[in-house]
């Protein structure tokens, strides 16, 4: 039993760091030009991995971690910056929990994915809305939907076969 907590552990640790790596990384490529303040997403592949391996509560850790430490690392703690990744994070993994509990037989891992870049997306707006306190903030929200959804496939079908290639879930 200890064993198994350990080894637990021990992922989600690594989890973390992978978003970490992901949290950084997505951070230096440029893709502003197309939509300025999109992002790929891409370290959201280990919160949903956690969360499809080891459960709400484990996702949630490796979310909030990463978002966490990550903002420490690359020096926006505590800024509007670290207010849209927190609360989109939260959003946009509190529909994914949702979806893969509850939809599962309706939305395959990609269509997981997609809502929650969807939702990542519209927490981003509305946390720009009240600090901004204007309404014309929400004219910009297709446009990130626009990119939600390439970019929530991608993320998805990283997730997809990652969790083929990884040991049942029995094993951990």
């Amino acid at each position: 039993m200890r064993k198994s907590k350990i080894k637990k552990m021990v992922i989600i640790s690594l989890l973390v760091s992978l978003g970490l790596i992901l949290h950084v990384i997505e951070g230096l490529i440029p893709i502003n030009g197309v939509v300025p303040g999109a992002k790929l997403g891409l370290a959201n592949i280990p919160n949903l991995l956690a969360l499809i391996i080891f459960g709400f509560q484990a996702g949630f850790q490796v979310l909030f971690l990463r978002v966490f430490l990550g903002s420490l690392l690359i020096g926006t703690f505590m800024t509007i910056n670290f207010y849209f990744s927190l609360i989109g994070g939260i959003l946009g993994f509190l529909a994914m929990a949702f979806a893969y509990f509850y939809l599962k037989d309706k939305l395959s891992i990609i269509g997981v994915s997609v809502l929650g870049a969807v939702f990542h997306n519209i927490g981003q707006i509305v946390i720009a809305f009240f600090i901004i306190a204007n309404q014309g903030i929400f004219y910009y929200l297709p446009y990130l939907l626009l990119m939600a959804v390439p970019t929530g496939i991608g993320v998805g079908l990283v997730t997809y076969f990652t969790l083929n290639h990884l040991p049942l879930k029995e094993d951990f």
